[in-house]
């Protein structure tokens, strides 16, 4: 009997395209972003964008913005979502100014993350042992924060200062510099020859004027990708924030992963508040001199979909953000909108190439009105570059929405059994 299906001639199935490592998209992402700056500096003469100046007063700024966003990973690898990382940084300020005003920098530091730790421990218990909404447990420590420093301000240093709003000057730390190769770069920089001197001035600033704190939170980036991803203390915590039914069938102590993310989380947020007082432009505790920048850094979490590495990265951006405009005005401010012009452009030609006729007309629209933007003005009024953060915060949250994937369990009350 001779059977009517022809067989089929079997087909290889097509290879995977192989992604490439989270650190070569991180590297790529750099080398575009060092090239936009350069192009938009030359095409507007403002060198400002890529000065070794305004990169050192990035790195510092974006420093507390780093340690909160590290703060907010650890708390919601876990499962607990912490929005008051504001108040702990609150208290890590006047904890800094405290022991630094007593016993110098490193008393500071190791003060900061004691008192943001405290904070961490009450938003544990809250939302741990007692179940609280995690969003209303956050907002109450960011007031308490704000009323206890408020508090003990007035009580410790108004006899100090005169003043119940800021406290004495404390020592800052010593700064390093790697001599032959910062001035290699000055000179590099000083000639002004394109892409050349802005690459020169970027890693100049990068090298000059490093602080002790600088160092330990830049290593504090990949100690914690490695201890979150590649130890079995890590998959446990993690495990507490993707399922934690699951992690404890498997005998993982959920609380105490728990408490253990939560107290780190205000330990580094604590962390965040040192680096705010020991900025060589600061050196004492001011009310309110933290700006809101724990939400900027939990933002900055968000936007690098509660990785490290993306974290680093939107530190930077929303660093420099604020640094640009502190040191540079109103004008070099409306420099990056020609810059975002440049952007979007790119972003039509590789939607068009893509056929995403939608997003390429979107695209379009956005940069012709920031385009026309930037030419009616000869300056970013001084009231809104202030605020140049926060909309540069708004503005990226909005285009990294889509691509964002948060703990499964995230924000989630467990209890056990």
């Amino acid at each position: 009997m001779i059977s009517t299906l022809e067989e089929k001639p079997h087909v290889p199935a097509a290879p995977r395209k192989r992604r490439l490592p989270g650190w070569a998209v991180g590297m790529i992402g750099v080398a575009g972003a060092i090239a936009l700056l350069s192009a938009t500096s030359y095409l507007t003469g403002f060198p400002q964008l890529t000065s070794s100046g305004t990169t050192q007063t990035a790195v510092r700024l974006a420093l507390p913005i780093l340690l909160a966003g590290l703060g907010g990973l650890w708390a919601e690898r876990a499962g607990v979502v912490n929005i008051g990382l504001e108040g702990m940084m609150i208290m890590g300020t006047w904890g800094a100014a405290w022991a630094g005003y007593q016993w110098g920098p490193w008393a500071a530091v190791v003060s900061a993350v004691v008192f943001g730790a405290l904070g961490g421990l009450l938003h544990a218990i809250a939302t741990v042992t007692f179940g609280v909404n995690h969003i209303v447990s956050g907002v109450a420590i960011n007031l308490l924060g704000a009323g206890l420093t408020k508090y003990l301000s007035t009580l410790i240093f108004f006899p100090l200062s005169n003043n119940p709003r800021q406290s004495p000057s404390v020592q800052s730390f010593d700064t390093y510099s790697a001599a032959g190769l910062a001035d290699w770069l000055g000179e590099l920089e000083d000639g002004q020859r394109v892409g050349i001197s802005d690459v020169a001035g970027i890693l100049r600033g990068l090298v000059t004027g490093v602080s002790p704190l600088t160092m330990i939170t830049i290593l504090l980036v990949p100690a914690t990708f490695y201890v979150l991803w590649r130890t079995r203390f890590g998959l446990r915590l993690r495990s507490c924030g993707e399922n934690p039914q699951a992690a404890e069938s498997l005998g993982v102590n959920v609380y105490r992963y728990k408490y253990i993310a939560v107290i780190a989380s205000g330990g580094l947020a604590g962390l965040g508040g040192a680096s705010l007082v020991l900025n060589p432009g600061q050196l004492s505790y001011l009310e309110g001199q933290t700006g809101g920048r724990g939400f900027i850094g939990l933002a900055a979490m968000i936007f690098g979909n509660w990785r490290p590495g993306g974290l680093l990265g939107g530190a930077a951006l929303f660093g420099y953000a604020d640094g640009l405009q502190l040191r540079s005005g109103g004008e070099t401010v409306l420099a990056l909108v020609y810059g975002a012009v440049i952007l979007l452009g790119v972003i039509v030609v590789v939607q068009l190439v893509r056929r995403r006729w939608f997003a390429a007309a979107g695209a379009i629209v956005a940069a012709v009105a920031l385009y026309l933007v930037y030419a009616s003005l000869d300056e970013i009024p001084s009231e809104f570059t202030a605020y140049a953060p926060h909309m540069v915060t708004l503005v990226v949250l909005a285009v990294a929405s889509q691509r964002l994937r948060m703990p499964a369990a995230d924000g989630v009350v467990y209890r056990r059994g």
